[in-house]
């Protein structure tokens, strides 16, 4: 046995979820049997889908259990093995965060060589929201060169990555975001017009018109880019953050017969359904990464005792880029 902490889900939000509703534990990792690894986790991922596992809702993934750790993205190193698959030392991306020490039957575990880039970026650019962005944008916006497009929550892991790829496909892009700061970062990054939300008028902001939407934030904003979309213009319904800790459903969009006089296309997805695709964005990601075309950031909190502020602050928009929680030491 060997002693681990890891977070527990206490209660079930109503809202916004506060630090009540998480609980630090201690517990003991028994040491792997046949075909077991035992990870040693250096960082995990926060994500804005979590919020939805917290509600006891039926939804395409199920639902945490009271009193259970939580679990999401990590990546760590295996301390201790009995697979003939995966030595000591080995660097592995899986689904067993939320915890410093991860037992794992070997199964689902994506090992990574350190060597290739920084450990981290396994759970960012080069990892879930890395590929959301790339096969959003690309298999269901579908750019073409010279059109505009739209992204909100530019300044976040998966929004800044979109907006990136699309300038490199020839795309005029509009970012907004939450505060001076993020804008900066995004008109560093080469977007062509950057507004912050709480200062700007989004129909104003997009008042000459736009070819493709991608959606992070969902409510007003969806309303806003559905008046500016062009004719045949499309919508890759990513996310929805505005309404994550509603306590009641919103009212939708009040213009949404756009669709049918526009021929709009609006089309949402699961990235866990599309990993067929990790083989040619991780070729073409790490491509754009060497020769500088994408770049990133990393909001990091140190600690797993921090990982429900690190929550909280995702879902309050205090990151930009990627947030994570540094668990232990990293490569």
């Amino acid at each position: 046995m060997t002693a681990s902490r890891e977070i527990h889900l206490a209660a079930r939000p109503q809202g916004a979820p506060g630090p009540e509703d998480f609980s630090l534990v201690e517990v003991d990792v028994p040491d792997p049997g046949d075909g077991q690894v035992l990870i040693r986790n250096a960082y995990m991922s926060v994500d804005p889908y979590m919020r939805g596992r917290m509600n006891d809702a039926k939804s395409y993934t199920p639902p945490f259990q009271l009193g259970q750790a939580l679990t999401g993205g990590a990546v760590g190193q295996v301390v201790a093995s009995r697979n003939d698959r995966l030595a000591e030392g080995t660097w592995v991306v899986h689904d067993r965060g939320w915890r410093e020490l991860a037992l794992s039957d070997g199964k689902h575990l994506r090992p990574f060589d350190p060597s290739l880039a920084p450990v981290s970026t396994t759970l960012g650019v080069l990892g879930m929201p890395g590929l959301t962005a790339y096969f959003g944008l690309l298999e269901l916006g579908r750019p073409v060169e010279g059109e505009t497009v739209f992204v909100s929550g530019a300044a976040g892991a998966v929004g800044s990555v979109a907006g990136q790829i699309a300038k490199l496909k020839g795309c005029r892009v509009i970012g907004s975001a939450g505060s001076a700061a993020k804008a900066a970062w995004l008109e560093e990054l080469g977007f062509d017009e950057v507004f912050d939300y709480n200062e700007t008028d989004t129909k104003e902001a997009l008042r000459d018109g736009i070819d493709v939407y991608f959606d992070n934030v969902g409510g007003s904003t969806l309303e806003a880019a559905l008046a500016a979309l062009r004719l045949r213009g499309r919508i890759v319904a990513c996310g929805a953050i505005s309404q994550y800790n509603a306590s009641s459903s919103p009212p939708g969009p009040r213009n949404l017969f756009l669709m049918v006089t526009k021929r709009l296309r609006m089309e949402g997805f699961i990235i866990s359904d599309h990993y067929d695709h990790f083989p040619a964005f991780s070729a073409d990601m790490s491509a754009w990464l060497r020769d500088g075309s994408v770049r990133y950031r990393e909001t990091v909190v140190e600690g797993i005792e921090n990982a429900p502020s690190a929550f909280i602050g995702l879902l309050e928009g205090e990151n930009i880029g990627k947030m994570l929680v540094k668990v232990g030491a990293a490569a």
